[in-house]
């Protein structure tokens, strides 16, 4: 696996609060990152290369938020917005890279998660809901700045035509950096690993004397209890739902998950989609996309894309592909 290398600053503030601790035969590290906490358990054999592998991972998350994070003013990505409907921003290689992955997001999503679209989320931000319905001409207006086809990019440099214009890779971003955790753990060796930041998950190997890794799955009509768990060795879970973020208006509640055709709250009976695939950057872009999609298409497109399993749950009852069964613990 690549690891993006993303330059290390002594400036930068650490990442929240990192603790370690020892459980069941793995060290846990766990730290607060991307706006949530962030769980590393592993099987590094000693202190030495524990220490070395955890290092990497503060640093490179470190690194990562302080460059492409939109609420950092200093970041790269505060810098092409802020320059937005005006001139071409210089960029490095790294960041040629993470523009890449948008364009590979937007394809594999069939537009379904769109790193242009978060004016619409702040639009509907549940944090800050808006006192009455937006306007069909409001939400008309911020369509027009969204869609990654309008981002012109030449070798070294980027540019966002529209002013208003905004990119976020708070769509993918958490996700990607589930992997490379993953590769840096096996760049140190390591053989059992359990990454978790807010529960996007992916696993190497199996844990001390067990034959997977078992991850419960919420049950979105009672937050916080589980209605099950499943069994993954060497792959990734991700969930999308809006049963916790959001807000009511006359009566009626909006979740903070946003379609990007019509710039609206998603609303078709889907509560919670979980995805088991080879790599945590799928899981996640497939549970968002089938969560917009809707229970048909969206089981559609988890059943035509290959190594990736899922589980639909929605207001009148669960739709799950044909090998889900395989990894729910009975």
């Amino acid at each position: 696996m690549a690891i993006i290398q993303t330059e290390a600053r002594a400036h930068l503030p650490p990442v929240g609060l990192p603790t370690t601790s020892t459980v069941a035969g793995l060290r846990r590290l766990e730290f607060h990152a991307m706006g949530t906490r962030c769980f590393v358990q592993h099987d590094a054999p000693g202190d030495t290369v524990a220490r070395a592998f955890e290092q990497d991972v503060l640093q490179w998350v470190q690194a990562f938020e302080a460059r492409y994070s939109r609420f950092r003013p200093d970041s790269i990505v505060s810098q092409i917005n802020r320059a937005a409907g005006g001139d071409w921003v210089e960029i490095d290689a790294a960041t040629e890279q993470c523009l890449d992955i948008c364009q590979s997001v937007h394809f594999m999503t069939g537009g379904m998660v769109d790193s242009t679209a978060g004016c619409l989320a702040q639009l509907w931000d549940y944090h800050n809901p808006p006192k009455q319905l937006p306007s069909d001409a409001t939400v008309a207006e911020l369509l027009g700045r969204v869609g990654w086809s309008r981002i012109e990019r030449q070798p070294g440099r980027v540019r966002l035509p529209r002013a208003g214009m905004a990119i976020d890779f708070g769509g993918w971003g958490k996700e990607f950096s589930v992997d490379q955790v993953i590769g840096l753990a096996q760049q140190h060796g390591l053989g059992a690993v359990m990454v978790d930041f807010g529960h996007d998950i992916r696993t190497l190997g199996v844990p001390p004397d067990r034959p997977a890794w078992h991850v419960g799955l919420e049950d979105p009509k009672s937050p916080g209890t589980l209605r099950g768990s499943i069994a993954v060795a060497g792959q990734a879970v991700a969930s999308s739902g809006d049963y916790l973020r959001g807000f009511t208006i006359e009566g009626r509640r909006y979740g903070h998950i946003i379609d990007p055709r019509n710039g609206r709250p998603v609303s078709n009976g889907c509560r919670q989609v979980t995805v088991v695939a080879p790599t945590c950057l799928q899981a996640g872009l497939l549970s968002t996309a089938a969560f917009i999609l809707g229970p048909r298409p969206g089981m559609e497109r988890i059943e035509d894309t290959m190594g990736a399993e899922g589980i639909i749950v929605t207001d009148a009852g669960t739709h799950q592909s044909r090998g889900f069964f395989n990894y729910v613990v009975t």
